[in-house]
């Protein structure tokens, strides 16, 4: 296994050699998200306003979905700082590229900023880690779905991603609003409420019918495309005590024109290494990665990164993915895992019956007591 380093020192020995502009803001990033805008609202508009045959939505259904995917994208890079700094600013420009989605700009920093970046892939401290095998195995309800063969558990974890962000972000909320500072907390759940005030005042202005094909369907397809990266970014890394970006990240490749219009979201694994860069540098970031350590750094084209995460199953033992179901395992990135023939290791099983079994039985006596 190689040793693992933190993300500050690989951009301590990467720092000297990027240019000094790529640590200045570059709000020119903004012209891309006020053409989103745009381009929303008139679809929006042409929506409440012409009365067709609701089958004619459907186009702007998928337009707006994803104007409200790359709004986010944006507002991702605008909360880390690298478009605007003057802070009221940046909060305001993210509030408004997050309203699609509805998640304020203060918890957007608090949830991704200040513990997924500084925790990433810490199976106790990141909010988006998976969870691992002894965690699920606490939780009836996933207890009995993990008793699912593993492709229909697959098929509906990727239906699931049409709504994991919004769902996800919800949780964050209840999880993290007790953290801010009490007279911060009107703010963060009024941050939270306003895009909801707004998207319950369309459906009362234009009806249920066209208030489907205006938000819900293009919410649902934004969840989809942003999910799509997000589930790439660390499903298939191992969990890891160190935040090492090249052990716990994983960059995806797309084509030139899709990372123009999702702002340079595919490279992930530099963005942990410099979230205070613009992504508009993270090619010139994975360049130099790729000379330096080349052995360490992972990069898969994303339909192959998708599909690996549907052949292997989602809870952590070790650095494995194991299938409580079967007891089948499979390696993650630098642990075993190849894309190109993603098999599961039967005979070399991290963990066996016996420990599943400890496992659920300690997990109903945790929730017998409970409930006692």
């Amino acid at each position: 296994m190689k040793e693992l380093h933190s993300f500050g020192w690989y951009a301590a020995k990467l720092k000297p050699d990027l240019p000094k502009k790529a640590f200045n803001p570059v709000p020119e990033r903004l012209w891309g998200g006020l053409a989103y805008l745009l381009v929303t609202v008139a679809a929006l508009m042409t929506i409440g306003i012409v009365d067709v045959n609701p089958f004619f939505y459907i186009p702007l259904s998928l337009i707006i979905g994803a104007c409200f995917a790359a709004l986010g994208f944006l507002g991702h890079e605008i909360l880390h700082g690298t478009v605007v700094r003057t802070p009221w600013l940046r909060d305001f420009l993210g509030a408004v590229a997050f309203w699609p989605l509805s998640t304020g700009p203060k918890l957007w920093r608090k949830w991704h900023n200040l513990t997924h970046h500084v925790h990433t892939q810490h199976e106790e401290h990141d909010p988006d880690a998976w969870p691992t095998l002894d965690r699920i195995m606490k939780i009836r309800l996933l207890r009995w779905v993990y008793r699912l063969p593993h492709p229909v558990r697959a098929f509906f974890s990727f239906c699931s991603l049409s709504f994991q962000f919004s769902v996800h972000s919800l949780n964050m909320f209840v999880v993290y609003l007790k953290e801010f500072n009490p007279k911060k907390r009107p703010a963060v759940f009024m941050e939270a409420i306003l895009p909801w005030v707004t998207w319950i005042a369309l459906l009362v202005w234009v009806g249920p019918v066209k208030w489907i094909f205006m938000f819900l369907i293009p919410l649902l397809i934004a969840n989809l495309i942003v999910m799509a990266y997000i589930s790439t970014n660390h499903r298939l890394n191992p969990t890891t005590e160190i935040n090492d970006p090249l052990a716990n990240s994983l960059t995806v490749t797309v084509p030139k024109w899709v990372d123009v219009l999702h702002f340079n979201f595919s490279y992930h694994t530099e963005h942990h290494l410099f979230p205070g860069v613009s992504s508009k540098y993270y090619p010139l970031v994975k360049q130099l990665i790729k000379e330096r350590w080349p052995e360490r750094y992972h990069e898969m084209r994303f339909d192959k990164a998708l599909t690996a995460l549907w052949l292997t199953p989602r809870p952590y033992y070790n650095k494995e993915l194991v299938d409580p179901n079967n007891g089948n395992s499979f390696g993650t990135l630098g642990h075993g895992l190849d894309p190109d023939n993603i098999k599961s290791s039967i005979s070399e099983k991290m963990y066996n019956t016996e420990t599943l079994v400890s496992l659920m039985t300690e997990g109903k006596k945790q929730e017998h007591a409970k409930d006692q």
